[in-house]
């Protein structure tokens, strides 16, 4: 198992809207996709209080890769990203990293 860790930096004030679109859609449909949820945070202190942490998980990077093709693809998100961005775009910057679990990690 490979995990992925996801920082989303949004626009000022778009925070909510990207709360909102994975809550009604991203969610879904990762796991639809084979996107393992582990979960999401946000920041009650540290740099920005405009991000979004999440984690993921995949068999491998392979299934990554397919994985993030098709939900990409799939035309519920295209329809659900374009009506969460008809106010403007969400998301300003995306950091991420692959991470492999230590053999003493709960999570392996």
């Amino acid at each position: 198992m490979i995990y992925e860790l996801r920082i989303y930096s949004c626009f000022g004030g778009r925070l909510p809207a990207l709360h909102k679109r994975f809550q009604n859609h991203t969610v879904k449909l990762f796991e639809k996709h084979g996107i393992k949820n582990i979960g999401y945070w946000t920041h009650e202190v540290g740099p920005s209080r405009n991000q979004l942490v999440y984690l993921v998980a995949y068999q491998d990077l392979n299934a990554r890769a397919q994985a993030w093709k098709n939900f990409r693809a799939d035309p519920e998100w295209i329809k659900a990203a374009a009506e969460s961005e008809k106010d403007g775009l969400i998301v300003e910057d995306v950091e991420n990293r692959i991470l492999a679990p230590t053999p003493y990690s709960p999570l392996q």
